[in-house]
């Protein structure tokens, strides 16, 4: 390690840009209890820059980004530059309590609640879909021509996230230009959307070092699929039994796991502003892009919003452990905190209010006749991020889970991003985000 080596500090904001400040590694330790100045008005700046116009944030305030030792991450240096070391970070008040805005707080207790009133934890795991920008021509969607190409690149980021302790599973050419999957291991609550935060910054420095810029946008290309975030997640008891799975029931999932959907699905078109946060995200959640065709929940069908993927016994695999719901209307520009606290939630209220398990989509959306897509929600979430925000506004549960001022504050930052881009034609728009996510 060398005496100059840096380590930064830093925090996940509301737009899902990493921000913060560096400090020496050698010195890290010495910032471990009382980290380092944040300002409040931070957390109202937008993913394009400036401060958004709308916010409850001025120049009076101080706080502190408090490090959680835990998530300590170090990629070594190589002869592009020194080494990415992070250590991520919640928002707190001078004197140490927490901050009502910090989004890991929210996340945090929203697996508090579930422990409380299920007895129970969740799993997760982040699987992104990211894209090189490269002006060559790609090679054949899923081929390994695609990854022979991209080489040395996904060596080295394999390399890199093992390295950085995110447990990555597998490397996968994918459908659009230059698209890339990396899925890795669940974790267990505030640690699986950490490796999230993790993953994006570890793929976007080796990509730098490799010569190229590596884009998370949900939409690169208008014509082309598009890039997802797909959250999957398990819930799982005080003794670590599964209690999603049922073998008697419908998918095998659990009357506890069908009334967790049903809350999902309830609130699904206020849970999209806090998942697919910008504006190019609704042009991918559309029928016939294999993400969100439907709002409904669908054994192995990835048109629907919720899936439950289909458990593997080859092999001698256990189903009951497999089984879990994969919620497939986020992306990258969502915060991974706000969103896996804001489906928990919503899983929970499904759970409390006792709803009925919802119908399964079983077929393609695209095969329905008008009734039946009107029953599964096909292309029933709203249609642009001005959208999200009005069902945001008048979902009084879903508004409810954020602090005043952070609800304030994260919908000034979208609106100022709606303003940003009013008048452009969808190809600009998604060229702005890809520069930028």
């Amino acid at each position: 390690m060398s005496s100059a080596d840096l380590v930064a500090l830093v925090c996940c904001d509301l737009g899902a840009i990493v921000r913060g400040r560096s400090v020496l590694s050698a010195e890290l330790g010495a910032h471990l209890d009382a980290g380092v100045g944040w300002v409040p008005a931070n957390m109202s700046l937008t993913p394009r820059g400036p401060l958004a116009d709308a916010t409850p944030f001025h120049s009076v305030g101080d706080l502190r980004l408090l490090p959680d030792v835990d998530t300590h991450v170090r990629v070594e240096a190589n002869s592009h530059g020194g080494a990415l070391e992070l250590v991520l970070c919640d928002i707190v008040e001078t004197d140490g309590c927490p901050w009502d805005c910090c989004p890991r707080r929210f996340l945090r207790e929203a697996l508090e609640d579930l422990r409380e009133e299920l007895g129970a934890c969740v799993v997760a795991s982040f699987e992104h879909e990211f894209q090189l920008l490269e002006e060559t021509p790609p090679a054949a969607p899923f081929s390994l021509a695609a990854q022979w190409r991209a080489e040395p690149f996904p060596s080295q980021v394999m390399d890199a996230l093992i390295e950085a302790g995110a447990q990555p599973e597998r490397y996968l050419a994918e459908f659009s230009a230059h698209q890339f999957e990396i899925p890795v291991d669940a974790a267990e609550g505030l640690a699986a959307a950490d490796r999230a935060v993790v993953l994006r910054e570890v793929v976007r420095e080796i990509a730098r070092r490799h010569g190229s810029r590596a884009s998370f946008a949900p939409l690169v290309n208008p014509a082309e699929a598009g890039n997802g975030v797909h959250i999957h997640l398990n819930l799982r008891d005080e003794e670590g039994q599964p209690l999603l799975y049922d073998a008697t029931r419908p998918a095998s999932l659990s009357e506890l796991g069908g009334r967790f959907a049903a809350g999902i699905l309830r609130h699904a078109a206020a849970l999209g502003a806090l998942t697919a946060a910008s504006p190019p995200s609704a042009v991918r959640l559309t029928p016939h892009r294999w993400s969100t065709g439907a709002v409904a929940l669908g054994p192995a069908n990835r048109e629907a919003l919720l899936r439950i993927p289909s458990p593997v016994t080859l092999g001698g695999g256990d189903p009951a452990g497999q089984l879990h719901l994969e919620y497939r209307a986020a992306d990258a520009t969502a915060n991974p905190y706000l969103a896996l606290g804001a489906i928990l939630r919503a899983g929970l209220e499904g759970v409390r209010s006792e709803l009925d398990p919802p119908p399964l989509l079983e077929v393609d959306p695209g095969r329905l006749d008008a009734a039946e897509a009107q029953r599964f929600g096909v292309g029933a979430l709203p249609r642009s991020l001005e959208e999200s925000l009005e069902a945001l506004a008048g979902d009084e549960v879903v508004r409810g889970w954020m602090a005043p001022r952070l609800y304030e504050a994260y919908v000034g930052i979208k609106r100022a991003e709606i303003d940003a881009v009013a008048g452009l034609d969808i190809g600009e728009t998604c060229r702005r985000y890809a520069a930028i996510y």
